[in-house]
């Protein structure tokens, strides 16, 4: 069995009880790659009732899209691009559920490499390569000053995002 260390930083006490209990019960803890709106601490607390530890992090051979109509990215293989984002560490499986749901069936869950940090994580690539709404490049504090303008982020849209 695999050892996890990791060191919990929770907002309430039920959720550093279900990490915990998660961890004791042999559930695995994971490490995911964000790059959209679970950059805004705020959008993870409302999912997961706590803000896990993170770390900066980028990611080598992707590209971050905008999509039309939406405020939230896409991610793609891409040569010689990059995204940056942070990693959540600690995910249990539980949250790792949640997670799953927000994203929805427009991202696949796979793993990918964090080369700043030699490790691997798990993130949510687009689904549809050929998606013909994709275009440019988003930007997390451009998409923050939409969100301030519509209110709380999750009022900005009503479809999950990354």
């Amino acid at each position: 069995m695999q050892v996890h260390h990791f060191v919990l930083s929770c907002s309430s006490s039920a959720a550093r009880a279900m990490a915990m209990a998660a961890v004791a019960a042999g559930n695995q803890v994971h490490n995911v790659f964000v790059y959209g709106s679970l950059l805004a601490d705020d959008v993870v607390r409302a999912l997961l009732s706590r803000i896990p530890q993170s770390s900066p992090a980028i990611l080598n051979g992707y590209h971050r899209f905008s999509i039309k109509g939406r405020v939230y990215p896409a991610i793609l293989p891409a040569e010689n691009k990059k995204v940056s984002g942070k990693v959540l560490h600690g995910i249990t499986d539980p949250e790792l559920y949640i997670l799953d749901e927000f994203e929805d069936v427009e991202y696949e869950r796979v793993t990918v490499d964090d080369n700043s940090k030699k490790t691997q994580a798990l993130a949510y690539v687009w689904s549809d390569k050929n998606d013909p709404n994709l275009y440019g490049e988003w930007v997390f504090e451009v998409a923050a000053l939409v969100w301030g303008q519509k209110g709380e982020e999750g009022n900005a849209r009503t479809e999950c995002e990354p």
